[in-house]
């Protein structure tokens, strides 16, 4: 039996430690990651829910507590919880197994962190990759928890089938000035720490923006860290409807589209690209796009391969 073989057969019996082994492979880079891959039955079926929003909001504690409803129901579920990578280090904080760390250990739960490696809005092809792994380890939910920083919270809708976007009461004084990206990829919104002054305002306001813009958008108000609104929330996530065929085969196609980048990223030396830039850069009258139009004409690489 090859190894990606026994890896396949201990996901889909639902062995956490050949799931944790499959992941860290497949998120490295590391044979036989690739054909265990392609050799999954992926259940396309299995819901993925994205909650994101800014830092600060509180998502982290939120995903905590639904987890925590979820399997007191009897749901297997799965965490993913995408870090910030530093642009200088490519290390990540990885701080979201701590906060979960009630459910660490059940029998039910399964919480991995994930770095972004880059991406502006926390899902990198390794997000995809591993969420596909997680539906062949049959779990009833896989919650996808983002950075959400600005527009690129966007990139939760490529992956999710219901996204929720968390905000908190500070935010109604900008409320007019969240973009229409996120309010487009909303299913529902939560307003969390709705204990703080102006909960009911900011709420009202939301459901209002809604109404006015013809989107049955719910809201929720919770306090997560008090196990508040919790229920209710729950209750949507287990009963809503994801989303209609035509959205579903749109985010589809723009994950073909990312694994195809990826692929024909392989070709490009990363730590040469920086080394050469590096010196480039003690250059006078340095310029990236003529660094980067001789650099790739210098390695066989065309604007082409890389679109």
């Amino acid at each position: 039996m090859n190894a990606y073989q026994t890896l396949k057969i201990g996901i889909e019996a639902g062995d956490f430690r050949i799931l944790a082994r499959a992941l860290t492979l497949v998120e490295n880079d590391i044979e036989p990651g690739a054909e265990l891959l392609k050799s999954l039955d992926i259940d396309q079926k299995i819901p993925v829910l994205g909650i994101t929003g800014p830092p600060g909001s509180g998502k982290s504690t939120l995903v905590s507590a639904i987890a925590t409803a979820l399997i007191a129901n009897g749901k297997k579920i799965a965490v993913l919880a995408v870090d910030p990578t530093s642009p200088f280090n490519f290390g990540s904080l990885l701080g979201d197994r701590i906060r979960m760390g009630t459910l660490f250990n059940h029998p039910n739960v399964y919480i991995r962190s994930i770095a972004t490696r880059g991406a502006l809005g926390g899902v990198s092809l390794k997000t995809l990759e591993m969420v596909d792994l997680l539906k062949a380890a049959k779990f009833d939910l896989i919650i996808l928890e983002t950075v959400g920083v600005g527009q690129s919270e966007v990139e939760v809708a490529g992956l999710a089938d219901k996204t929720v976007v968390v905000l908190v009461p500070e935010a109604g004084d900008e409320i007019q000035n969240i973009k229409s990206g996120i309010m487009e990829i909303a299913q529902a919104f939560v307003v969390n720490k709705a204990d703080r002054e102006g909960a009911d305002t900011f709420a009202n306001n939301l459901k209002k923006m809604m109404n006015e813009n013809h989107q049955q958008v719910p809201v929720f108000k919770t306090i997560a860290a008090k196990n508040e609104g919790i229920s209710e929330l729950t209750d949507w996530i287990l009963k809503s409807a994801p989303c209609d065929n035509e959205f579903k085969q749109q985010l589809i196609a723009e994950k073909a589209i990312k694994l195809i980048q990826h692929a024909r990223m392989k070709t490009v030396d990363q730590v040469k690209l920086r080394n050469d830039l590096n010196d480039a850069l003690t250059q006078p009258h340095f310029n990236i796009y003529q660094f980067i139009e001789k650099w790739m004409s210098a390695t066989g690489i065309g604007l082409n391969d890389l679109s």
